[in-house]
């Protein structure tokens, strides 16, 4: 029999060892736990955890806006909702310079496999960021280029604003109607466009005066544009910049506004007839899904429409009457089946001159890359 001496006590050490994990990378959070399905289906053990796949987001200014940046950062919630694997970053205020660049080239560093750059301006430095990352994934929000591993995005959003455009011909009182507008370029042309078609079917009498702020986030100069076309004869205020200050310029001086982006009404609410909106989350969780399975060639010219829900009009104002609701309702579904679409011909430009024959429509690259304004829009497309 072994007895321990009393005098010499047994010491037992026990080594603790902790492990500590550093995350690194694109997004910062902490890496959610795979489902049992996702590790059966990346032959990973059980309990073991699925590695996130990381993206990031870049926006010209601040999410606070209400508008565009607001509504991308909605976008990347909701892909995170909808993607648990998911992991995403947002970065907002780069502006479109090397700046942007820089951003992308870090996104990438830090592991991300897909940046999406939400601004038209930043497809030069896409460019030059995917060239240095032939494995990630970029995408310019707007703009029309693609190459190997870069492409772009946009949702068909000239179809609400022409659905709103015969809100504001039937509304209208003084046959005026005013734009307040960011940059002269195809997506904000086009979005003038659409607008001044859509009143000028319902009312031939209507026009459409646009004021450019050259800036896509300047609430002191939207609302002074909103005010100066107010002055001009409008009693509606369309816009297309980030902030719904033009729109607030209309409530406080009695009249009606049409926001931008995302539902606006809150911002406005004795002004805001209603907004064509973003669905960015749709299109998000659609990239990212294509792109982990392989798919990327599918999207990298992405433009959806009504029909797939990434576009789409804002809740009606109360002071909307129900049978101009009924118009757009009716006119929606024509777009959403496929019957119709807004740059059907005959349309002619400022000058007079026929740029769509009856019967035909305009291609999406011609539509892209719009520089013109239709008849009947008072201002220039530059």
């Amino acid at each position: 029999m072994i007895r321990l001496n009393p005098s010499k006590p047994l010491l037992i050490m026990v080594l603790l060892l902790g492990m500590l994990v550093l995350t690194v990378g694109c997004g910062g959070g902490s890496q959610p736990p795979a489902t049992e399905q996702e590790q059966s289906s990346s032959g990973q053990t059980e309990g073991a955890a699925e590695e996130p796949f990381k993206v990031g987001f870049m926006s010209v200014g601040p999410i606070g806006d209400g508008g565009w940046n607001f509504a991308h950062h909605e976008g990347k919630l909701g892909l995170e909702a909808n993607l648990p694997w998911g992991e995403a970053t947002f970065v907002e205020n780069i502006p479109e310079n090397q700046d942007a660049e820089r951003t992308m080239v870090q996104f990438a560093r830090d592991g991300c496999k897909v940046v999406f750059a939400c601004s038209f301006g930043y497809m030069d430095y896409v460019k030059k960021a995917a060239a240095q990352f032939p494995d990630v994934y970029f995408l310019n929000c707007a703009h029309f280029e693609s190459g190997p591993n870069y492409g772009n995005y946009y949702g068909r959003i000239y179809q609400p604003r022409y659905l709103s455009g015969i809100i504001a011909g039937k509304m209208t009182e003084t046959n005026i109607l005013g734009y307040v507008a960011s940059h002269p370029i195809p997506e904000v042309i086009r979005g003038i466009n659409a607008f001044a078609l859509g009143a000028q079917s319902v009312n031939p009498d209507v026009v459409v005066k646009v004021v450019w702020t050259n800036s896509w986030y300047d609430p002191a100069a939207e609302k002074e544009a909103g005010r100066s076309l107010i002055a001009a004869g409008a009693d509606i205020i369309a816009e297309n910049v980030d902030t719904a200050a033009a729109l607030q310029a209309a409530e406080e001086l009695g009249k009606y506004g049409i926001g931008n982006n995302t539902d606006m009404s809150h911002f406005a609410p004795k002004a805001v007839l209603t907004t064509p909106i973003f669905h960015w989350d749709k299109f998000y969780t659609l990239a990212v899904e294509k792109i982990k399975d392989g798919k990327f060639d599918e999207l990298k010219n992405y433009w959806g429409g009504l029909d797939e829900g990434v576009v789409g009009l804002a809740p009606y104002g109360p002071m909307v009457p129900q049978d101009v609701i009924d118009l757009v309702e009716a006119k929606k579904q024509e777009i959403i089946e496929g019957k119709w679409d807004v740059f059907t011909g005959p349309i002619k430009d400022q000058s007079g001159t026929v740029r769509v024959p009856e019967g035909q429509r305009m291609t999406d690259e011609e539509m892209l890359q719009m520089d013109w304004l239709v008849e009947g829009v008072q201002g220039t497309a530059q």
